[in-house]
């Protein structure tokens, strides 16, 4: 089957939070617990949607930051805090982005974002990444109510971009969330930026690369090798 259409997961995968560090670093006096921070943001999203509850990934993204700073024993400043969360809304592309996004536009692609973060927060860090003009779609999880992995945020991108949810193909830096993204149906591609093992419990795609470069070069190959 042919695929058009290529999701992006955005932080982390086209976003990099490598710019948080320093005020992490300001209001925890270690900059390293911005990984801390945003693993706790996954996990408290994921329980989020197993369980029904509705909230939306800003509000996940504070309460997490409260969170961390009582279990180091801090009571984080307003500016520290504001700071941070309006840090994650203006975060910058990482440098292999534009190029694969321009790539895979050339090559007839239509790519679209595709994130748990609201509809505000996504479309606001895709403007003030400078991406907007490389996205012809910005989808939240928000209208769907739930979190990725949760299956029916993929079922819910499928409705929105009107296509068999087998014709699409999500790119994503992280495990779970190709993982998920295959469960349900959807092709995958994995993006390695940590160089951590991808879980062996997890479904694998069959593309696997480290740049975001070599992610569009083999989904393009993949495609032109089914005609």
């Amino acid at each position: 089957m042919p695929r058009d259409t290529v999701l992006f997961d955005i932080n982390e995968t086209v976003l990099d939070l490598t710019s948080l560090r320093p005020k992490f670093a300001a209001a925890f006096g270690d900059p390293a617990v911005v990984s801390t921070w945003f693993a706790m943001l996954l996990h408290s999203s994921t329980v989020c949607a197993l369980t029904g509850v509705r909230t939306g990934f800003s509000n996940l993204a504070g309460l997490m930051l409260d969170r961390l700073a009582t279990l180091h024993g801090r009571t984080i400043s307003e500016k520290d805090r504001i700071g941070i969360l309006g840090g994650f809304a203006s975060l910058e592309p990482h440098a292999d982005v534009q190029p694969a996004l321009a790539h895979l536009r050339s090559s007839g692609y239509r790519t679209v974002a595709f994130s748990n973060s609201s509809i505000d927060l996504v479309t606001r860090q895709i403007a003030n990444s400078g991406l907007g003009p490389h996205f012809d779609i910005v989808i939240s999880v928000e209208e769907a109510g739930s979190f990725k992995p949760d299956r029916k945020v993929y079922d819910f991108a499928a409705a929105r971009l009107d296509r068999p949810i087998g014709a699409l193909r999500l790119v994503a830096a992280h495990d779970w969330d190709t993982h998920g993204a295959i469960a349900a149906g959807m092709q995958a591609a994995y993006l390695d930026r940590s160089g951590a093992p991808y879980n062996l419990l997890y479904r694998r795609p069959y593309i696997f690369a480290d740049t975001m470069e070599r992610v569009a070069e083999q989904i393009i190959a993949a495609d032109v090798g089914q005609h």
